[in-house]
């Protein structure tokens, strides 16, 4: 299967798994993760900047391995899953994207 239907499938499963996190179990990361700000100096940790972090160490891997091929679907993945909860999901439904950077004191 092609790199790019990987990336589709994971970033699917990825949204569907936020999807019921937010929806479903009605859990707000802004909100629930707040104990975590002392560790990340106020910021809040988006899972895109994870894959961002990915990105950027696979590239240091060998081209052909397997390690760099599913880093690069899992780095996307998370990337785009991101993007859509934000602006394409939570944005519609509740009218405010929430991609806030920091947590709010």
């Amino acid at each position: 299967m092609k790199t790019r239907n990987w990336i589709i499938i994971l970033t699917l499963a990825l949204e569907a798994f936020t999807c019921l996190l937010r929806f479903g179990l009605k859990l707000e990361s802004t909100r629930d993760t707040e104990f975590l700000s002392t560790l990340t100096f106020g910021m809040r940790i988006h899972h895109s900047y994870l894959g961002i972090l990915l990105v950027l160490l696979v590239m240091n891997l060998d081209p052909g391995s397997f390690s760099r091929r599913w880093g690069w679907r899992i780095a996307w993945a998370l990337v785009a899953s991101d993007l859509i909860h934000h602006f394409l999901v939570l944005w519609p439904i509740t009218g405010d994207p929430q991609f806030h950077l920091y947590y709010a004191y």
